[in-house]
C-alpha cells in the first residue's frame, strides 16, 4: 500500500550533508525533500539487541534525526554472535548506553535518546507518544503485545519483525494509516482527515501470545546471527519508506523468511471484523499500575506460527527444588546415600553447550508426546519396590514444570529443577558456560 510521508521536511541540506547523504540524493523516490524528512523524523528502536542492532545502525546511517532506543539490559558476551552494534569492550555496560556511542560515531548527525527502562503499561504510552513510529525489535511476548497495543491506541505505525533459529517474520502495522492522497498530519485528538479504513495490527495476526514456556526463547533454540541483519535491514528500509511515503510498504502483508532454503514468501493480512479480537488495552486487561496480564519475564524471540500448548497448571503447585540441593543430592547419589534420576528436557544441541553431569537427556517435546514411553526409558524401578524420585531440568526451569507435571500424572514423583542450568551456574558452578 503506498502511503503519504509519515514526516515533513526538515530544514535545507547543508553542504556536509549534501555529500554524506548523496546516494540518497540520487534516487528519484526520496532526493532532497526525503532526505530532509528522515532529518526531521523521530524514531523509537525497541531493543538494542539481534534485531535492534542492524536496524539502528541503518537508521542513524540513512540521517534520521532523532532516534530513541529503549532497552533495560546490559551487553552479554553471549550477545556479540549477533548484536552487531556492541563490541566486546561494551560487554557489562548498558545497552542503551553503548547503542548511543557507537551510533553517534557513525552519525555526529543523529541525535540519540536513551530510554533504559524496561516498557510496562505504565510508561508506555508516554514513551511511544513522542515519536513518530515505532521499531519492535524486543524478545518477549508481552513487552510485543503493549507496544503494538500503545501503538494501535495511538495511531502510531509500527514495524515489526520476529526471528527464531532460520525462520524470520517481517511486517507493518498501522491501526490509523494514511492514504497517498491524503497528506494530512496526524493528530493526537484522532485519526487524521482523509485516513484510509482501520490498517491491520499484531493482534490482527496472533490474536493473543501463547501460554507462557509453550514457545522456545532464543537461548533456548539459537538463532543464526547473519539473520538478524537481513531481518533487521528489511525493518530499517520499512523505516525509510515510512517517513519518505517512497514505494509500497509491508502493510497489509507479512514477509517470512526460510534462510536455510534462502526464500522469501509474503501473506496477505488484513484487518479482523470489528469485535473478533481485543484492540485496546482495556479490552485485552493489563494491570495499570504494572505490567501486561501474564507476563512471566522469559524472554522469547519469535512468534507461533500455529496454535500453542495452552498451560493447565499455576507455578505455585509444583513441587521444586533448588540447584543447591540438587548439587547436594547428586553428592550424595554418588556415595550411594541417595537415589533418584535426573532429567534434562533440552534439545540435545543445547546439551553440548552446558550440562549438568549425571543428567539423563529426553527433550521435552518428546516428553509431552509420551509421557508414560519416556517413564518406561528413563526406568524408575528400584529395587525396594517404590520408584526413584524424578528431578527435572531445563535451562530455566520453565519448559522442566511442564515435563514435571506431565510427568506426574503419568504416575511419577517428579520435581522441576527451580532455575534449571541458568541456577546451576550461579550458584553451583560459575566455571561453566552459559547461554
Amino acid at each position: 500500500m503506498r502511503l503519504s510521508p509519515l514526516v515533513d521536511p526538515g530544514p535545507p541540506l547543508t553542504r556536509e550533508q549534501v555529500q554524506r547523504y548523496s546516494r540518497h540524493l540520487l534516487l528519484g523516490a526520496i532526493g532532497d525533500d526525503g532526505q530532509r524528512r528522515l532529518l526531521a523524523a523521530r524514531v523509537l528502536v525497541m531493543g538494542a539487541g539481534g534485531l535492534g542492532s542492524p536496524a539502528l545502525l541503518y537508521l542513524a546511517a540513512a540521517g534520521v534525526g532523532h532516534l530513541g532506543v529503549v532497552d533495560d539490559d546490559v551487553v552479554d558476551v553471549s550477545n556479540l554472535q549477533r548484536q552487531v552494534l556492541h563490541a566486546a569492550a561494551d560487554v557489562g555496560r548498558a545497552k542503551v548506553d553503548s547503542a548511543a556511542e557507537h551510533l553517534r560515531e557513525l552519525n555526529p548527525d543523529v541525535t540519540v535518546e536513551r530510554h533504559h527502562v524496561r516498557l510496562d503499561a505504565t510508561n508506555a504510552r508516554e514513551i511511544i507518544a513522542g515519536y513518530d513510529l515505532v521499531l519492535d525489535g524486543t524478545d518477549n511476548f508481552p513487552t510485543r503485545y503493549l507496544v503494538n497495543d500503545v501503538c494501535a491506541e495511538l495511531g502510531v505505525p509500527l514495524v515489526w519483525g520476529s526471528i527464531l533459529r532460520f525462520d524470520a517474520q517481517v511486517s507493518v502495522f498501522w491501526s490509523r494509516p494514511r492514504a497517498a492522497a491524503a497528506a494530512s498530519a496526524r493528530t493526537a485528538s484522532g485519526p487524521a482527515t482523509g485516513e484510509t479504513p482501520a490498517g491491520p495490527t499484531l493482534r490482527d495476526l496472533f490474536p493473543a501470545p501463547p501460554p507462557p514456556g509453550s514457545t522456545p526463547s532464543c537461548g533456548e533454540a539459537g538463532v543464526l546471527g547473519a539473520m538478524c541483519g537481513q531481518v533487521g535491514s528489511v525493518m530499517a528500509a520499512e523505516a525509510v519508506k515510512l517517513v519518505t511515503g517512497s514505494g509500497e510498504t509491508l502493510l497489509g502483508r507479512v514477509l517470512v523468511l526460510d534462510v536455510l532454503t534462502a526464500r522469501w514468501a509474503e501473506l496477505p493480512l488484513r484487518p479482523r471484523p470489528s469485535g473478533t479480537a481485543p484492540r485496546t488495552r482495556a479490552e485485552i486487561g493489563y494491570d495499570p499500575n504494572g505490567s501486561p496480564e501474564g507476563s512471566t519475564g522469559a524472554a522469547w524471540c519469535a512468534l507461533p506460527a500455529g496454535a500453542a500448548r495452552p498451560a493447565t497448571d499455576d507455578a505455585a503447585d509444583r513441587p521444586e527444588i533448588t540447584a543447591t540441593a540438587l548439587a547436594r543430592r547428586l553428592a550424595a547419589r554418588e556415595r550411594g546415600d541417595d537415589d533418584f534420576v535426573l532429567l534434562d528436557v533440552r534439545e540435545a544441541a543445547e546439551r553440548t553447550v552446558v550440562a549438568i553431569p549425571g543428567a539423563v537427556g529426553i527433550p521435552l517435546g518428546e516428553v509431552l508426546a509420551d509421557p508414560e514411553g519416556a517413564l518406561h526409558r528413563l526406568d524408575l524401578a528400584h529395587p525396594g519396590g517404590v520408584s526413584r524420585e524424578l528431578l527435572v531440568h531445563c535451562r530455566s526451569g520453565v519448559r522442566s514444570a511442564q515435563a514435571a507435571r506431565a510427568l506426574t500424572d503419568a504416575g511419577a514423583r517428579a520435581l522441576n529443577v527451580r532455575g534449571g542450568v541458568l541456577a546451576w551456574v550461579a550458584d553451583v558452578d560459575p566455571t561453566l558456560p552459559t547461554y
